[in-house]
């Protein structure tokens, strides 16, 4: 190695270009054979740093996310599922419901594919250099739960807000006490119109993810997530639930309709709120994703 290629390699790794000094000499020979001129020559660098920068960001925020695994859209086999509605969920990998800060919600049995989807859309949204969290709905009330009693709860949920794509896997699952499940709802109401949220599920809307009650307590918890009508019937209200499994209590402090589940997709119905805690400004029309049913595989 020459006295000139590394001086160019050491001024390459002080100015942080590893592409640049990885690639200047090969480049450079290519462009002497093609008679390529300075310009070329410079723009071809600058091109291989950027596509290098943009190859290391994503890598970060998918190592950032979390994931259980890398599984892509575009290995998920759609013909082996045909109710899963393909152009929503390649609609949704482009984004959009990002920059809305809305939420997607996937209902359906163990083995339909549910965590495949959100995790492809959770790189999708990593190949777009967004901040992505995957969790189990678990392993986020464990961290919670474990936060309050260190009194570091603000802390936490204020790491969590920062995240602009939480992805909640297997809501429903694991039974929660009723102090969990309303520590798991700080998390998704911090969210509303800020930021998106992706959660799957196994229990259908109609009755939602288990949830045990705190011991001497009967009743059980439910959480509410905002949901985007697409079907042709005119939604009434833009807010669906995630209700417990279960009978539902005889009286509560407030009445959350619930989505039912169609072979359209999922509904949502009237929630009534009390009048301090009903949205300003109208109801904002937020995200859904297809079938509220998933077929067996």
């Amino acid at each position: 190695m020459s006295l000139q290629i590394a001086g160019i390699a050491q001024n390459c790794k002080a100015l942080r270009l590893p592409a640049v000094g990885a690639q200047f000499a090969s480049l450079a020979d290519e462009a002497a054979q093609r008679k390529h001129s300075h310009l070329h020559y410079l723009e071809a660098l600058l091109q291989a740093e950027m596509e290098d920068r943009e190859r290391r960001s994503i890598e970060l925020r998918m190592k950032e996310a979390h994931l259980p695994r890398i599984k892509t859209l575009e290995e998920f086999d759609f013909a082996q599922s045909p109710h899963i509605p393909a152009a929503r969920i390649r609609a949704l990998a482009e984004g959009g419901y990002l920059e809305r800060a809305e939420p997607v919600l996937l209902v359906g049995d163990p083995g339909t594919g549910k965590s495949h989807l959100a995790t492809g859309l959770a790189i999708a949204a990593c190949r777009q250099r967004k901040r992505v969290r995957f969790t189990t709905a678990a392993a986020l009330v464990n961290q919670l739960v474990e936060a309050q009693r260190e009194q570091s709860l603000s802390r936490m949920l204020a790491r969590w807000s920062r995240v602009e794509l939480i992805v909640i896997d297997e809501l429903g699952y694991v039974p929660l006490a009723e102090v969990a499940a309303e520590l798991l709802f700080q998390v998704i109401a911090e969210r509303a119109e800020k930021a998106a949220i992706i959660v799957t599920t196994t229990c259908p809307s109609q009755s939602g993810p288990r949830s045990s009650p705190t011991p001497g307590s009967a009743r059980p918890c439910s959480i509410a997530l905002p949901i985007r009508h697409t079907s042709s019937r005119p939604a009434q209200s833009p807010i669906a639930s995630v209700e417990p499994c279960g009978r539902r209590p005889k009286s509560k402090p407030w009445e959350l309709g619930s989505a039912s589940a169609t072979p359209s997709g999922l509904r949502s119905s009237r929630t009534q709120l009390p009048q301090h805690q009903r949205p300003k400004g109208g109801p904002k029309q937020t995200a859904e994703v297809g079938q509220a049913k998933l077929p067996n595989s």
